[in-house]
């Protein structure tokens, strides 16, 4: 609850520094870095949703404002180096998504400022000081919030009632997995299941993983959100229908892709809050400042032709629930 208490004070704090800030320099051509984990097709939607956030408040690509994007294709020791170049490139500000990105940008520059459009808990992970007062010069928009976890694990158990025991499919190589898994296990035991570990470090453990999940006896399978995951998407649905394992995703590009369910923060509207950000620094104000915010949209999608092929039947009220059903 004081968390909660903490973020509702956000918006009033975030008003307050609007004010005091300078306005546009006149004739200033900025320059925004942004730096990704995937690819661009991966990015696009939430490219998009940046720049018409930034179109909102006046800044036009190609006009007074210069984007230079740098992917790394999914090859996370790349992060450091692509860093690296956005802070030759003497970017005003550098957007990330992610951990792993976010870490890679802050360890690339402790000077300019870097815009958060979604990661975990920036706090344990060392980003920030706190929400309220982030302390150096990183801000922006979290991807968790306190409800987040705790409704993907009740999902799972509300669309496959039967399940026992879940294994959560996990990234040892993540800064912030020790955090989320132990709040993934006490989730799991509060509603009835056992919770069964599935680590990873590279994409040659996916197939071990899978195939202990399922020997385990475990009737679904849990992700935690990982830029690695993401990056390998179509081959851990693969894995998943290959070990016949009902899955909940954290992007309903998994969905899509032929996964079962997924429950996932709407990621262009994060990018879309981050333009904010982007504004208010360009105007002067200091991310060691500017508090941080929680996501507040999400969406449930369900593949009820993977379902059928599961053998599961999706409850009434969970289809109700669903933003999108594919069929």
């Amino acid at each position: 609850m004081k968390r909660r208490t903490i973020i509702c004070l956000l918006t009033a704090a975030l008003l307050s520094i609007a004010p005091f800030v300078e306005g546009q320099q006149p004739g200033k051509i900025w320059r925004i870095g942004v730096l990704a984990s995937g690819s661009q097709s991966l990015n696009a939607s939430r490219n998009e949703a940046l720049r018409q956030g930034l179109r909102e408040f006046g800044y036009l690509e190609g006009k007074n404002v210069i984007i230079e994007y740098r992917y790394a294709e999914g090859k996370l020791d790349r992060l450091p180096e692509l860093a690296a170049d956005l802070v030759r490139q003497k970017a005003d500000v550098i957007v990330v998504g992610g951990t792993r990105v976010a870490l890679a940008a802050k360890k690339a520059t402790g000077t300019i400022p870097i815009v958060i459009a979604g990661a975990g808990d920036p706090v344990p992970a060392g980003l920030v000081a706190s929400y309220m007062r982030p302390g150096g010069n990183v801000t922006g928009v979290s991807r968790l919030s306190p409800d987040f976890i705790g409704r993907r694990i009740a999902l799972v158990k509300e669309a496959i009632p039967k399940t026992a025991r879940m294994a959560i499919l996990f990234n040892l190589g993540n800064p912030g997995y020790e955090a989320g898994l132990k709040e993934l296990e006490l989730g799991a035991r509060a509603r009835g299941m056992v919770p069964q570990s599935a680590a990873v470090r590279s994409p040659g453990d996916f197939d071990g993983a899978f195939e202990n999940a399922a020997k385990g006896g475990a009737d679904a399978l849990l992700l935690m959100p990982d830029a690695l995951f993401h990056s390998y998407l179509s081959r851990i649905v693969g894995l998943a229908a290959k070990s016949r394992l009902p899955a909940m995703y954290d992007r309903a590009e998994f969905v899509e892709a032929g996964g079962l369910m997924s429950y996932a923060v709407d990621l262009a509207d994060l990018a879309r809050r981050a333009a904010w950000y982007v504004d208010q620094i360009l105007k002067g104000a200091k991310p060691a400042e500017l508090p941080l915010v929680e996501p507040t949209r999400y969406e449930l999608a369900i593949n009820l032709k993977t379902a059928g092929a599961l053998g599961l039947r999706i409850p009434p009220e969970v289809l109700a629930k669903a933003d999108k059903v594919i069929k």
